[in-house]
């Protein structure tokens, strides 16, 4: 059965879960993730990382706080964002 979460590349499309990832692949993101929290521990606020694409954040609950952590997070990576309330 193919993974509806990784492409047939293998990137990751999504990141609902870690279920059925590859221990390998976690521990990349970990790293990647640690990477970006020295990063703007430096002062690197704004990362050209996600340049040209789009966020789209889709909320079932109201929560602005929530909300406002995924849009900067988003933002600070140079993305485009979405937030669509369903």
């Amino acid at each position: 059965m193919r993974s509806l979460q990784l492409s047939d590349e293998g990137r990751l499309r999504h990141l609902l879960s870690i279920d059925g990832l590859p221990r390998e692949r976690i521990v990349q993101l970990l790293d990647r993730a640690d990477a970006l929290r020295v990063s703007a521990e430096r002062g690197h606020l704004k990362l050209p990382i996600l340049r040209g694409r789009t966020v789209v954040n889709l909320f079932f609950e109201d929560s602005t706080r929530t909300r406002t952590t995924f849009q900067l997070a988003a933002e600070r990576l140079s993305a485009d964002v979405v937030n669509l309330d369903v």
